[in-house]
């Protein structure tokens, strides 16, 4: 990856699967978008999955993904959609919402 790309804004949505409620899911996402200044928000979905969305500097957009594929100690993650959308920078803040 070169210099200028870390730079790049980027957003996705992702909904992850398994055992990812009751485990501190959210709030472990959330401190992980607080260290990478990712903004956005995550919540538990009525089907047992969580889904999040994250916006910022690439890097950190991409390296919240990845998070997301391994998740807290105690979760266990089966799957992670992820939808890649346009930035809007609508965020200003990562928040859990219910």
């Amino acid at each position: 990856m070169d210099k200028g790309q870390g730079t790049q804004k980027a957003r996705a949505r992702v909904i992850v699967g398994g055992r990812v409620q009751g485990v501190f899911f959210r709030y472990s996402t959330q401190e992980m978008a607080h260290r990478l200044r990712v903004s956005g928000w995550v919540k538990n979905r009525w089907d047992g999955k969580v889904e999040a969305v994250f916006e910022g500097e690439r890097d950190g957009v991409e390296e919240m993904i990845e998070w997301c594929h391994k998740g807290p100690p105690g979760a266990h993650v089966q799957g992670v959609d992820i939808h890649r959308e346009k930035y809007l920078g609508e965020f200003d803040q990562f928040s859990i919402t219910y």
